[in-house]
């Protein structure tokens, strides 16, 4: 039996970065960044995504606080989670997507980038990291952050 896909979501208010596994669900790599237009737009453009990827597990990136609690911006993902599962048809997972911000711009700017560049790959380069941490976690379906 082949697996699907995880598309990883990192959510933001502006943008929405995105991070794809491999059918096997061992490497993630960064897929594209997305600026958020209108609820119509925006499903349209993830229906799109999740066809061409051929992805059948939703990972939504949850920000919490540095003592693990859920924030505004928790309530938020998990809203947007909540609406893709429902229009998408596909389950949807959380993950802990602390500091993963920070340590896609270390890596950007490790990799000598310039600003502008940073900030255009920075939401998906997150979306990867979060999304190989569940990876290498065994994607564990029960568990949210």
């Amino acid at each position: 039996m082949s697996r699907t896909r995880i598309l990883a979501i990192d959510h933001g208010n502006a943008r929405l970065g995105f991070a794809i596994s491999d059918a096997d669900r061992r490497i993630a790599s960064p897929l594209a960044n997305y600026t958020r237009r209108s609820r119509v737009e925006d499903l349209a453009f993830l229906k799109k995504l999740v066809q061409e990827q051929e992805a059948g597990v939703l990972l939504v990136g949850l920000p919490l606080h540095n003592d693990g609690r859920e924030s505004d911006q928790s309530t938020a993902a998990r809203a947007l989670g909540a609406w893709l599962e429902k229009e998408t048809s596909l389950p949807c997972r959380y993950w802990d997507e602390r500091y993963t911000s920070l340590f896609a711009e270390r890596e950007l700017w490790g990799a000598g980038l310039s600003h502008r560049k940073r900030k255009e790959r920075r939401d998906k380069v997150a979306a990867q990291f979060f999304l190989q941490a569940y990876l290498e976690a065994g994607c564990p379906e029960g568990q949210e952050s």
